[in-house]
């Protein structure tokens, strides 16, 4: 069935002079390489197209990648096809004019919780977007054309999105679609650096970050990085949600959350977990994701308390009835 999901799509694009290519907001590494990798790929093949990325914000994280197009006026997007990809519901696709397309096509690997568009290739197995789109250059690569710069973005997609290989998402299948890109000449030593060196700052951060990290009596490990702290050390929102990643290695602590106050006021929160599914309780505070990386929204701290509740109620309840955790 996604094989004839793949097929259409591939149909679809072909009809089309101009394509507009769409990702969530606050975007990650995944959202960038999947949209970028797409773009080049079908630019490669169809080189008589107009095919443009337009959206409303970008990341610093993946800003080594390179820009994305600029902002056209609204009639540009009535006789295009649009391409949403990454994104689970239109209330987070960056660019509202993805409305005004033409038609409309999903490409997503997060659990569906809103069908949108006129086709739809969602696979919530898949570790990530960019595994999409190199099954998608695979499963029709006698059609389809790639070059180095394309599988560097798709590479980097996939990366980011499965924790370096790590995630339980991972199969044999994202090992080997991974093994297919690095062998158009990935130069790995540049883009680790680019993704996992830090600044001095911060390392600074991350020294404070360790000596602020609590755990609920369940063994939730938290963390809450407030704008003062973020401006005093001049990180973006952005980077200081990294921190999430410092907690990931608590014997013990299979959920951990980061509570990242934002400069409106609101409470980003990062949802992350061994084992244990946090989807569902993202969902509860205006979040969702997968089943063992989320993310959510809260407004007040009476709100971080109650999420802090129900993660600590979650892990109760996991480790009552599980065993072999760690």
């Amino acid at each position: 069935m996604n094989t004839q999901r793949m097929r259409d799509i591939l149909e679809k694009i072909k009809e089309y002079d101009r394509i507009v290519i769409f990702r969530h907001k606050r975007p990650d590494g995944d959202a960038v390489g999947s949209t970028k990798g797409l773009q080049r790929i079908l630019q490669l093949t169809y080189p008589e197209k107009e095919i443009l990325l337009l959206n409303c914000d970008y990341s610093d994280y993946v800003a080594f990648l390179g820009k994305e197009d600029e902002p056209r006026d609204d009639a540009f997007y009535k006789t295009a096809l649009g391409i949403v990809v990454d994104t689970a519901t239109t209330d987070r696709i960056s660019n509202p004019k993805y409305a005004l397309c033409k038609e409309l096509i999903k490409i997503d690997h997060h659990i569906e919780k809103e069908h949108y568009g006129n086709l739809s290739w969602v696979e919530e197995e898949r570790s990530s977007a960019c595994e999409m789109i190199a099954k998608f250059y695979y499963e029709f690569r006698n059609e389809l054309q790639i070059d180095l710069e394309a599988a560097t973005y798709v590479y980097t997609g996939m990366v980011t999105d499965s924790g370096r290989f790590r995630f339980r998402s991972v199969s044999g299948e994202t090992l080997r679609l991974a093994g297919m890109l690095l062998d158009m000449g990935i130069d790995t030593d540049h883009l680790y650096a680019n993704l996992y060196l830090d600044n001095f700052d911060m390392i600074e951060f991350k020294g404070k970050i360790l000596r602020r990290i609590k755990r609920t009596q369940s063994g939730v490990a938290y963390l809450y990085v407030s704008r003062s702290m973020r401006k005093k050390l001049g990180l973006s929102a952005e980077q200081a949600g990294m921190a999430v990643s410092y907690m990931d290695s608590i014997r013990g602590s299979l959920i951990w959350l980061a509570f990242i106050e934002s400069d409106d006021g609101t409470v980003r929160v990062r949802l992350r977990s061994r084992f244990v599914t946090v989807s569902e309780l993202a969902e509860i505070y205006s979040g969702g994701g997968h089943a063992c990386a989320a993310g959510a929204t809260v407004h007040s701290q009476r709100e971080v308390r109650a999420l802090l509740r129900d993660a600590d109620s979650l892990l109760r309840e996991y480790k009552a009835t599980h065993e072999d955790w760690l």
